[in-house]
């Protein structure tokens, strides 16, 4: 055992600032963050040892960001330290969503997701994650997961995983980042207890011009920024199936009526707005010509 020391800031983080405040924290050396799932929803970011932290001065760029604590701690305690905050929970009607340390199985009415919190971004605790998981539960429903579904930037694919889980077929799922490929293989092998050697999707690295993105699809998933959407919406558009089906979030509820006046704009007619804290997910429906 060495006496290596990590570090640990506790940050009070507004929901606008996270996006941006991640990809800083990252380019500094930070080699975790997340956020609590439960009020006052707090942030952490670590930093491994004989590496200089940011000077916190640098989070004067980011409005309303605050260090509220900062712990220096030994590799004897890491794991403890990494798991605070991060518990079991409930997410829409179906799932329980656990993280790999708790060895507890979620009620036998729910669907027990399991998830590892230091992958790549999502893991369900996030707002965004949750609504767009509600949106799938409410389409499952109506039954209309048939089909095929494209995960647009997945990260760890728990939204395919869950439309899986929900009943879905024929999905894929592929993010720019090349990190999420070992993060997606992890989430599949966390919850072979629910796919019995099944694979949920296909993945891959990529973008929406990949030669492996074959439309019309009948549904399509985007939990990413806004800006990204907005980018993205006329490929969104031209691959999606007359009546198909998107699910997109990552949008910050003071911006609705922008992201609804973007989608109408490339022919996606809303059809439902779910709302948790600051964030909404939207689903809408590609109007026929």
């Amino acid at each position: 055992m060495t006496n290596a020391m990590h570090l640990r800031w506790k940050l009070e983080v507004p929901d606008a600032q996270e996006e941006g405040l991640c990809a800083w924290l990252e380019a500094e050396g930070s080699s975790a963050f997340y956020r609590e799932a439960d009020p006052p929803r707090a942030c952490y970011a670590y930093f491994p040892p004989n590496q200089p932290p940011p000077e916190p001065t640098g989070l004067g760029a980011f409005p309303g960001v605050r260090l509220q604590e900062a712990e220096a701690f030994g590799d004897e305690d890491w794991l403890a330290k990494s798991r605070e905050g991060f518990g079991a929970f409930d997410v829409g009607t179906r799932f329980h969503v656990r993280p790999l340390w708790d060895l507890v199985p979620g009620p036998a009415n729910r669907i027990d997701l399991v998830v590892n919190p230091g992958l790549a971004f999502g893991t369900g605790g996030h707002e965004t994650t949750r609504l767009c998981m509600e949106l799938l539960e409410q389409l499952s429903l109506a039954d209309r997961l048939q089909g095929p579904i494209l995960d647009i930037g997945a990260g760890t694919g728990i939204l395919s995983l869950a439309a899986y889980l929900l009943g879905g077929r024929n999905l894929a799922a592929f993010d720019i980042d090349p990190d999420c490929g070992p993060a997606m293989a992890e989430l599949m092998e966390l919850n072979a207890h629910l796919l019995r050697g099944a694979r949920p999707y296909e993945s891959f690295v990529g973008t929406l011009d990949h030669p492996r993105v074959q439309g019309p699809y009948q549904g399509l998933l985007a939990n990413i920024l806004l800006e990204t959407i907005q980018e993205l919406l006329p490929g969104m558009a031209e691959v999606a199936a007359p009546g198909g089906w998107l699910v997109a979030s990552g949008i910050l509820a003071e911006r609705t009526d922008e992201a609804l006046v973007s989608l109408v704009s490339h022919g996606f007619k809303p059809e439902k707005v779910l709302a948790e804290g600051e964030w909404i997910a939207i689903l809408a429906v590609r109007e026929v010509a």
